[in-house]
């Protein structure tokens, strides 16, 4: 209750969560002591659907095709720097599914999410943004996906799970292979 009391006039306390003496400074990563906000973050500010396309080009025969199509999935992810501190994200997932007779549909989808970084150094948000902030937008557009295959009159198609984080340190690896990124050179007389 003394405690409290101490308190009662106090609009911001320091709860010592931390476990720093506030009177000593800040730890590092912890704000500055004037107030300014140096700790890194990132968040997802928005998502939105930025283009999406359907096709039914052989409806309504289509539908009574006996060969199952062959699913054929597409991905590729982008960023664009809107300002200091967002980045717009880009998963475009192109679906096509195509029998002997013709193609019963094409899905093409454009989806982003607005993506707000402070404090946060390149290669960490390089990672955030190709391989994070894709893991996070992808099961809306997984629904997004189903939603339009199912809308044009065929069984919803649930795309499987993507693992962008094992993707992202694969290209890395790769790039990293022979002289930093450059293509290896070829031995012998060619």
């Amino acid at each position: 209750m003394a405690d409290d009391a101490n308190d009662a006039g106090n609009v911001i306390t320091d709860l010592g969560l931390d476990g720093a003496d506030p009177s000593a400074g800040a730890p590092a990563g912890a704000p500055a002591v004037n107030g300014e906000d140096t700790a890194p973050a990132v968040g997802v500010i928005s998502q939105y659907i930025k283009d999406l396309s359907v096709e039914n080009p052989n409806a309504p025969d289509s539908y009574n095709w006996q060969d199952p199509p062959q699913i054929d999935v597409q991905f590729n992810i982008a960023a664009r720097t809107l300002s200091d501190e967002v980045e717009e994200v880009e998963l475009k997932i192109v679906l096509s599914a195509k029998a002997q007779a013709g193609t019963a549909y094409l899905v093409e989808l454009a989806y982003c999410g607005l993506i707000g970084f402070r404090n946060i150094d390149d290669p960490s948000k390089h990672a955030f943004i190709y391989a994070e902030a894709p893991r996070i937008l992808f099961p809306f557009a997984r629904r997004i996906v189903a939603d339009a295959v199912r809308d044009a009159g065929y069984p919803p198609l649930m795309l499987e799970p993507i693992d962008f984080t094992g993707l992202y340190m694969n290209q890395l690896a790769a790039q990293q292979q022979p002289g930093e990124g450059e293509p290896p050179v070829p031995a012998g007389n060619a």
